[in-house]
């Protein structure tokens, strides 16, 4: 087991840079084993699967709709983030305390906002909202453990 100074250690050897450009970054917890065996109803492959290939679909919809050449939410210029990641004036406040609070650079802030865009398309929402930012930010752990 890793003491906290040994991982941040560790960390501190990737640099911000190259961890700004990776877009999900979360600690993943070791499951219990009644947890592994349990029959807990969860959302089976299929039913994953054609959430995301929907999501993948409304995205190629969406640039193709606007004349874009890019045909996924990764791809998205800054440009496209603006045109494409509105937000209102709550998700906007909560992505200004989460650049505060986290130190998030410019591709950090982007990266978020992408992921969000995203998130929202999985669920099958038009409009970026509080929650799909929340859950963005969320998947920022190494800018919130270590960096911050």
């Amino acid at each position: 087991m890793c003491t906290p100074p040994m991982i941040q250690r560790y960390v501190a050897k990737i640099s911000g840079p190259l961890l700004d450009r990776i877009d999900i970054h979360i600690e993943v917890p070791a499951v219990k084993y009644k947890e592994l065996r349990g029959s807990a109803a969860s959302e089976g492959s299929a039913e994953i699967r054609a959430r995301v290939l929907a999501a993948r679909d409304r995205q190629r919809r969406r640039f193709r709709k606007a004349g874009e050449k890019i045909y996924s939410n990764a791809q998205m210029s800054t440009r496209q983030i603006r045109a494409y990641c509105e937000l209102d004036a709550a998700a906007e406040s909560l992505l200004e305390r989460a650049m505060q609070q986290q130190g998030l650079t410019a591709r950090g802030h982007d990266r978020i906002l992408k992921v969000a865009r995203t998130i929202a398309d999985l669920e099958g929402a038009e409009h970026l909202g509080v929650s799909h930012l929340a859950e963005a930010i969320q998947y920022r752990t190494l800018d919130r453990s270590y960096w911050a």
